[in-house]
């Protein structure tokens, strides 16, 4: 866009209007206008540095309106130019969050300096970033006020270091809040979720242990009871590891690795852990493991089972239970993982009657944990 294209789409009113206008509005309307042109625009050399004198006046504009006018309008804007943006920042809260909350032009080091800095609106707004570098989260983490915190743990995109973490659990341990904010995060480190299992209780408790990764040891124990809290289920848990063979070692050193829990991770569709799982009971390396599972039919899972020391009376609802896993797939879509599986669960349960009282009342309650999730995605889609 060059200086006599901008100049056109602002006629002799909006000039005056800018520069002179009777009242407020009539300014802000007219940055407004401008402040469109600019931020959507690509702009060359010569037409930034006419730009940017214009931006750097309406910033230094008596009123407020004008500012916030401004503020608004290119919140999202590259064009925008940083010193202009800094000036913006340190404004009054009307005219600095879109900026702060919003704008690409800043450094790190900016966003550290108003978490530093600024008033506990601004923190908050920095918290709300659509993503924070480790360095910022940290920061936020360590200094921010607790809204800041509680903002920046519940975002996923914020990127925090174990000592963020630290910072956050210690300063608020006892903060419902702050811990809900993180126990919501899709994933947060297992000595992290360690630390958490002795500050929470009740649903909070529940919601820590069975969806997050936890160190293998502290699983088994929880599960077995040995913390007189929550039952957590090492089926689910095992889905949240990012170690299986080691998670899986752990299971069979505490005589864990049942058939029963194989079985129903098979039913579920965490194929990965039981493929781990069945590699270590029949002490064959986990590449034949997966190629007689998968690729060498009713003969190789039977070769598997005798290896494992699996009873006989599992093989025909596991061998059930692959087939339908080959003939389902992931739909790509929002909440794929639970739909999988619920079709598998309903597959294994309409085609295989036999199954053990336990492992069926087992299956039913996720069924139905399953429906619910889908049931509650489908109602706030609606």
């Amino acid at each position: 866009m060059s200086v006599k294209a901008m100049r056109p789409k602002l006629n002799q009113d909006d000039i005056v209007r800018l520069m002179k206008g009777s009242s407020a509005e009539d300014r802000a309307h007219a940055t407004h206008k401008l402040c469109r042109r600019i931020g959507n625009e690509e702009l060359q050399a010569e037409d930034k540095v006419f730009a940017d004198q214009i931006l750097n006046l309406l910033a230094q504009d008596a009123e407020k309106l004008v500012r916030r006018a401004m503020a608004v309008t290119l919140k999202n804007s590259p064009n925008l130019p940083r010193e202009v943006a800094l000036k913006l920042a340190h404004d009054i809260d009307s005219v600095a969050l879109p900026v702060i909350e919003n704008s690409p032009v800043f450094r790190n080091s900016d966003l550290v300096e108003l978490v530093l800095n600024a008033t506990e609106a601004k923190q908050i707004a920095v918290a709300g970033r659509e993503k924070l570098s480790a360095e910022v989260a940290d920061t936020i983490a360590e200094h921010a006020c607790r809204d800041a915190v509680v903002k920046m743990a519940s975002n996923d995109n914020a990127n925090l270091t174990e000592r963020g973490y630290g910072f956050t659990i210690d300063r608020f341990k006892t903060d419902e809040d702050v811990q809900g904010a993180l126990i919501s995060r899709s994933w947060i480190p297992p000595q992290v979720a360690e630390k958490m299992v002795s500050l929470v209780s009740g649903q909070m408790f529940d919601l820590l242990v069975n969806n997050h990764e936890l160190p293998p040891q502290l699983a088994i124990e929880l599960a077995s009871g040995a913390h007189e809290r929550a039952t957590l289920d090492l089926v689910e848990q095992a889905g949240h590891s990012s170690n299986l063979p080691r998670f899986v070692q752990q299971l069979a050193l505490n005589n864990r690795l049942t058939p029963s829990m194989i079985m129903r991770a098979m039913c579920l569709g965490h194929v990965s852990f039981v493929e781990h799982a069945l590699s270590e009971l029949s002490g064959l390396p986990h590449h034949r493991t997966w190629l007689l599972l998968h690729d060498a039919g009713s003969l190789g899972l039977r070769k598997i089972f005798e290896h494992a020391g699996l009873p006989k009376g599992m093989h025909v609802p596991f061998q059930m239970a692959i087939n339908v896993y080959h003939e389902l797939d992931y739909d790509g879509l929002d909440g794929d993982r639970e739909r999988f599986r619920k079709r598998m669960v309903e597959r294994v349960l309409t085609q295989f009657q036999n199954i053990p009282k336990a492992d069926l009342d087992y299956l039913l309650e996720k069924l139905d944990a399953y429906r619910e999730v889908e049931d509650q995605r489908s109602d706030e889609a609606a």
